[in-house]
């Protein structure tokens, strides 16, 4: 009784330990083909139901109340996340929708048979908290899902594994949990069961989907001498052949049995005959084609896709010769712009660029299109991104570049006021566009500024000229005074004057020297000849000084010019305004003296009454 108790509690202690230490977790290695899914189907339709003995939880069409699961297509219950199932590839994709039980505990189990004995498998599945993000006023129930593997008789626990606290973090992203179990000597089926660890109540609202059962080997890679993985060539080579070597770490399995397969779509695979070591010498292949091998630890399982896993996958690929592109017409530019060339192939090559049909320089790589601004043809060909697998002809695209107009330079004209300048283009048949709007080769300006016209030629080619246009004023007259025998002419603007006294001959000085004193008329013109102004003008030459010593030589004060007057009366005085001097037409000089006597040198002042005109000033007596 005592021995017997004994025995009972170190089974109970070992299973325990066994069941804290089991973890979740992924084979390590390569995985068979999957010999057991569960993706809960798909419709809009909620169920089936589970079969008898599947879940002590209710079926329900309806909103799943705690400790109620329903098969279906939404979860848009309660303020669960909206989401759809994991299943790829699904329309309306159902999935396994469990509210939790008040009480923790087990919500699903079945049977897997099929399986081979001493063989190690993958359990896996994949699962998603549904509450939102800080439900449940922050305190919602998180999930926690235990998995178990029993065997057949549900009396010997082979692996377990929790998933941990899964929280309403609000995301809509699946997570996958899996278990790595090995079956016993003569086991052949396993009982997969689910438990909540958690209570139910405000969260601990899950959905499940996937679940799948794979066996778990060695992880087997293949390659070639040379460490290649796969293998990329063009259909020029020919046949290709390799020799393949499985190597598998030795991980799960303590032998191994071989049998290498090959596919040219990587669904259907077919073994090659005899080919059952490590090793395989790969038959000459042109086209694409897959290779790997299935490994067992037992020869007797090789084929049965129940026990064995599959190796790496070793791709031979064989690129078809591309077309050549298809070009998108040739491109027909104007001088100093830059064509875009373009060309269409397959989206699984590139264009390269040539300048000639057959050899030639590289002009630009991997690129459909190609932007220059000489003229000619260029040639684009298709190649593998991969290797150098390039289409057998090129396809040419021309690129013409036109000329301009050849136009005349810039040029700056005026116009005179009130006046207008014609503008001429200068260029023979071919468009115009004036700033003005105007469309023709010549437009009169009658205002200065700046105009240009856009000149283009019958290939549809244009350029630009300019003109400046200023305008000419005429000369505006200010003042005109005359200084001693000169006289000065001042304008009230400025150009480019000329002056005259004559009418006939200018000069481009304002200023007249040593002229007679009389009547004159002024004259002032722009250069340009855009018209001349006039003015009359007396000029009465008064002398700056005068020297009374008898050399006979300026010995008199004596204006010149007022011979021109009929009634004359001329008055001198000193600087004190005493009067020296007082004359008529016939007496209109001075010779320097007061009755008899020399006056002294210093200035003296004059005024002058000729008719309605009067002159003033002063002078300077030196001895």
């Amino acid at each position: 009784m005592y021995s017997r108790f004994f025995i009972l509690t170190i089974l109970l202690t070992c299973y325990c330990i066994n069941s804290l230490q089991a973890q979740l977790g992924f084979c390590g290695g390569n995985s068979g083909d999957p010999i057991f899914t569960e993706d809960f189907g798909a419709g809009t339709t909620d169920g089936p139901e589970l079969p008898a003995g599947t879940t002590s939880y209710q079926f329900t069409t309806g909103t799943p109340n705690d400790g109620d699961y329903t098969i279906t297509s939404t979860t848009n219950y309660f303020d669960w996340l909206s989401l759809q199932d994991h299943t790829p590839g699904d329309t309306n994709g159902k999935a396994f929708i469990v509210n939790a039980s008040f009480t923790a505990g087990e919500f699903y189990q079945r049977e897997v048979t099929g399986l081979c004995e001493n063989t190690t498998y993958e359990f896996s599945s994949w699962l998603i908290n549904l509450q939102p993000a800080n439900s449940c006023e922050g305190n919602s129930i998180p999930v926690n899902v235990r998995f178990q593997i029993w065997d057949e008789t549900d009396s010997n626990l082979l692996a377990q594994g929790d998933t941990g606290n899964i929280t309403n973090t609000g995301t809509t992203e699946w997570d996958q949990y899996a278990l790595v179990f090995k079956t016993e000597p003569g086991q052949t089926s396993v009982i997969l069961k689910m438990r909540n660890n958690s209570n139910g109540g405000c969260g601990n609202d899950l959905a499940i989907d996937d679940i799948l059962f794979r066996t778990c080997g060695d992880n087997v890679t293949v390659s070639t001498s040379n460490n290649e993985a796969s293998l990329v060539v063009c259909e020029t080579q020919g046949g290709v052949s390799r020799t393949l070597t499985a190597t598998p770490d030795s991980s799960v399995f303590s032998t191994h049995a071989y049998q290498w397969q090959q596919s040219t779509d990587q669904q259907t695979w077919t073994d090659i005959t005899g080919e059952n070591s490590a090793v395989l010498n790969t038959p000459a292949v042109t086209t694409t084609t897959y290779f790997r091998t299935k490994i067992a630890e037992d020869a007797v399982n090789i084929n049965n896709d129940l026990c064995n896993v599959v190796s790496d996958v070793f791709d031979i690929t064989v690129l078809p010769l591309p077309d050549a592109p298809t070009s998108n017409g040739d491109i027909i530019i104007c001088e100093g712009e830059l064509g875009t060339l373009s060309v269409s192939t397959q989206s699984n090559y590139i264009v390269n660029w040539y300048d000639a049909e057959i050899g030639g320089n590289l002009v630009l790589a991997e690129n459909n299109t190609l932007e220059i601004g000489v003229g000619g043809t260029y040639y684009a060909e298709a190649n593998s991104t991969a290797i150098e697998c390039a289409s057998t002809t090129r396809t040419a695209v021309s690129l013409t570049v036109n000329p301009l107009p050849i136009v005349p330079d810039d040029t700056s004209t005026f116009l005179c006021e009130d006046s207008f300048t014609t503008l001429d283009a200068e260029v023979e048949d071919a468009t115009y566009l004036w700033n003005t709007g105007e469309t023709t080769q010549q437009i009169n300006a009658t205002a200065a500024g700046e105009y240009n016209v856009l000149i283009t030629n019958t290939n549809g080619c244009s350029a630009m000229r300019n003109f400046n246009v200023e305008q000419i004023d005429l000369p505006i007259i200010d003042t005109i005074e005359s200084d001693g025998a000169s006289i000065l002419v001042a304008t009230m603007n400025t150009g480019n004057f000329e002056y005259s006294l004559d009418g006939i001959s200018f000069q481009p000085s304002p200023i007249f020297d040593a002229v007679e004193g009389g009547f004159y008329t002024i004259y002032v013109q722009d250069n340009t000849d855009c018209g001349v102004v006039s003015e009359d003008f007396y000029h009465l030459v008064i002398p700056k000084f005068f020297t009374p010593n008898g050399d006979t030589f300026n010995d008199t004060f004596a204006p010149d010019g007022l011979e021109v007057f009929s009634n004359i009366a001329i008055s001198i005085f000193d600087r004190y305004g005493k009067l020296l001097k007082f004359g008529n037409s016939d007496s209109t000089s001075w010779d320097g003296t007061f009755q008899g006597e020399q006056m002294p040198e210093d200035d003296y002042w004059y005024l002058i009454k000729a008719d309605s005109s009067q002159f003033k000033g002063h002078f300077s007596l030196k001895r």
